[in-house]
């Protein structure tokens, strides 16, 4: 176990405390303007959406002029607008024309990156030119970007553990705008991944250590463990006993069949990255066992594979402005420069052979009727926090999934691999994490979902009409 996690692990966690937004509240201090604390944002009363379609996130149709209201952070009814009555004095949003969904959460992120072109140069910016911005201030900046997409959920695979789980805890006490997160912290793993800060790697040398490691981190607070790259066999069983012993999931870092087959064996959770390895296709007998168990996967299958051959036949996508709208200026002007000369960075080493078996890959596993939620890889080089959670779902519809299904997978699935069952549907009882999206995004167009007019999570309205009623982190 490397030096610097060790010394981590003897801060403990980050301590609790009175949040400004409390206190703001206390001042009677509650304007829907654009102020630096989402508290400031509407947090009580009735909100209602109303009079556009409505997918609920369930395996059935939309239901069209529907309307949906929401008391504090729970939904109370949802119903035909013929039948649902607006309560007196209610904040009416009208969503005729579009369309009401549960907020998408993405199950494969890493808010301490932005897309930057190489991830190794990414944190060396952050030491030099770049050293103004923590990397906790970087990850509240990938959570206000993640949100005002309409992504209200998130599981962070790979971080700083301190900053990883210091954010978590502010966006929980209403202090700072972003996803409800569950957060991995360090990788497990054999060898520290290059590039990343040495706090972002937990590497052990034998299973031994890697259940005390899993102690520790759960000491520390995490939510999950993150398995990463080298594992044995061994490694894998003494790290899934001990999380699970805590009754904390283990998500592992797996391409080839090998991994893939000691991990699930092993017991892990959730298979992440399986499906986007740039390899022929995995053998049948597996493929059919973990359908079989319902042990989810999650492809992150855009990442490299598609991104980058949308990037050659649209390169101007890296210069959209509505990304560039979520970005402060000198950060947005270090990632342009750090797309130069794309094409050539290691992280697309393996391109051609992982385009030859995409789809191959990805169709496999959805005939499989494999248990899959959805996941980005977010932060990696040209894949932003703001677009890559559609461009995941938009990979899975032009594979073959129907629209509505690939919705359900990145909200109902999703909420089920967090173990958040009041999360990813729109019903009574639920909490009231809702997007409005323009039109019609599933019998029409997907891209839809790109163009979020409305966010409201935990009840609170973040967005209103496309414009972000939280102020950007800088």
């Amino acid at each position: 176990m490397t030096g610097k996690f060790k010394r981590l692990i003897g801060r403990g966690k980050p301590g609790k405390g009175a949040t400004l937004g409390s206190a703001l509240r206390g001042l009677g201090l509650l304007a829907l303007s654009v102020f630096s604390m989402p508290a400031l944002a509407q947090q009580a009363g009735t909100t209602v959406l109303t009079g556009g379609m409505l997918i609920n996130g369930l395996s059935m149709p939309p239901l069209h002029n529907a309307t949906v209201v929401i008391r504090g952070d729970r939904i109370v009814q949802v119903g035909p607008a013929k039948e649902v009555a607006i309560p007196a004095g209610a904040r009416v949003i009208d969503t005729s024309g579009q369309t009401m969904m549960p907020g998408l959460i993405d199950a494969h992120a890493h808010l301490f990156m932005l897309g930057y072109g190489n991830e190794a140069d990414w944190f060396e910016w952050l030491k030099t030119d770049g050293k103004k911005y923590s990397i906790e201030k970087i990850m509240e900046l990938s959570g206000y970007q993640m949100l005002m997409s309409g992504i209200t959920g998130a599981i962070d695979l790979g971080g700083n553990p301190v900053e990883s789980i210091r954010l978590r805890n502010r966006i929980n006490q209403g202090e700072i705008a972003g996803p409800r997160l569950q957060v991995a912290g360090p990788l497990v793993t054999r060898s520290a991944f290059h590039g990343f800060p040495a706090e972002a790697s937990a590497v052990i040398t034998n299973p031994k250590e890697g259940a005390a490691t899993v102690d520790k981190l759960f000491g520390m607070g995490v939510d999950i463990i993150k398995a990463h790259s080298g594992l044995t066999r061994d490694d894998y069983f003494a790290i899934v006993k001990a999380a699970h012993a805590h009754k904390i999931k283990v998500h592992a870092h797996v391409y080839d069949e090998t991994s893939v087959r000691n991990a699930f064996e092993a017991g892990v959770d959730v298979l992440q990255h399986m499906g986007s390895a740039g390899m022929p296709t995995y053998s049948p007998e597996l493929v059919k066992e973990i359908a079989e168990t319902y042990r989810p996967i999650v492809l992150t299958a855009a990442h490299r594979s598609w991104i980058y051959p949308d990037t050659v036949a649209f390169p101007e996508r890296l210069q959209d402005p509505a990304t560039k709208a979520l970005f402060p200026s000198d950060i947005w002007e270090a990632v342009q420069k750090s797309f130069s000369n794309w094409p050539a960075e290691g992280y697309f080493a393996g391109i051609d052979r992982q385009m030859k078996f995409r789809s191959p890959q990805v169709r496999q596993l959805i005939q499989s009727g494999a248990f899959m939620g959805v996941g980005t890889d977010s932060g990696t080089p040209m894949n932003f926090n703001s677009d890559g959670l559609i461009r995941e779902m938009k990979v899975l519809v032009d594979e073959g999934v129907p629209p509505l299904e690939v919705i359900a997978d990145a909200t109902r699935i999703n909420a089920r691999i967090m173990s958040k069952p009041d999360l990813g549907t729109i019903e009574a009882g639920k909490l009231a994490d809702i997007i409005v999206v323009p039109g019609d995004p599933v019998y029409s167009n997907l891209n839809n979902l790109f163009d979020v007019k409305v966010v409201i999570k935990n009840g609170v309205l973040y967005k209103l009409d496309g414009k972000p009623l939280v102020a950007m982190p800088q």
